[in-house]
């Protein structure tokens, strides 16, 4: 609903950007705009099915809360949006370290320019993967979920401007706030940058957890997958990583290997010829 009433602004500054990429003789990403629009309305489809889906475990937890946090107070507003700030970080953590998640959230990734229609190229299978299960414990501890449910809908439509490289660096807001560079370095597939700056509306609990990494102007940053997709079907798109589970799930030797290639690390294989973060990294430190 929170949504609805920003898409006239979300419009707008479409807008602006397609005309300051004019101004600036840039070609829009025209077909890849489109794309995540297509991408946006399966999200925004499916998002209507969730309440049906999980809202029994909502329920449920609320029902059984440890307590009631009263939010017509000021600090349990504060909780509330700090709660989920560090619940939004360890969803967001986890989507990028556990392949089963990365299925869903790896759509996110996929556009190779960033501009603010990839904002909301989300994916389609956020129930399947677990994603509610990380805010589940808010509700728990007595956040009503509707309250919750609207703070991360607030947290999401916050996100939508960072995803452009026409805002610059913001000087010091970002040392406590998540800013446009810092989240062009967290779609970029630079191996110093991969899997890094995870935080919503805030920075904080990257720079708390050794997450965090910045831009440097020596580095530009290159999006989208470390292994491209070539698609623009959202089809292909919104299940891709998915059929790429259950092909290695089917043709892995060992249970073990079946489950780490359904719950390890994006890249993981038995023989190692695959490439996960931590080796590109590696790489590149031994390059030095």
């Amino acid at each position: 609903m929170v949504g609805l009433y920003a898409a006239p602004v979300f419009v707008l500054l479409i807008a602006a950007e397609v005309m300051i990429f004019a101004r600036r003789q840039r070609r829009y990403p025209w077909a890849d705009s489109a794309t995540s629009l297509a991408i946006a309305a399966g999200y925004k489809i499916m998002g209507a099915l969730n309440p049906l889906l999980v809202g029994w475990a909502f329920y449920l937890a609320y029902e059984y809360r440890v307590a009631t946090v009263p939010l017509d107070t000021w600090w349990g507003v504060a909780l509330l949006f700090v709660g989920l700030e560090f619940s939004y970080y360890w969803f967001h953590r986890c989507s990028h370290e556990c392949r089963w998640m990365w299925a869903t959230h790896s759509v996110h990734h996929s556009p190779r320019e960033l501009n603010f229609a990839a904002a909301y190229r989300l994916g389609w299978t956020g129930v399947l993967s677990g994603a509610w299960l990380f805010f589940l414990p808010l509700v728990w501890l007595g956040f009503e979920p509707l309250a919750v449910a609207l703070t991360l809908g607030l947290n999401l439509l916050y996100q939508f401007w960072l995803h452009t490289e026409l805002v610059p660096r913001l000087g010091p807001l970002e040392w406590i706030f998540n800013t446009p560079a810092h989240h062009r370095v967290h779609h970029a597939v630079n191996p110093r940058y991969l899997d890094t700056n995870y935080g919503g509306v805030l920075i904080v609990f990257d720079r708390l957890f050794g997450t965090y990494a910045d831009e440097r102007a020596d580095e530009p940053c290159v999006y989208g997958l470390v292994k491209q997709l070539e698609s623009r079907n959202p089809l292909r798109i919104a299940f891709n990583e998915w059929l790429g589970i259950a092909r290695d799930v089917w043709r892995a030797p060992t249970w073990h290997a079946r489950f780490m290639h359904a719950f390890g690390p994006p890249g993981w294989s038995a023989d190692g010829s695959r490439t996960t973060t931590a080796a590109l990294r590696a790489g590149l430190a031994a390059a030095k």
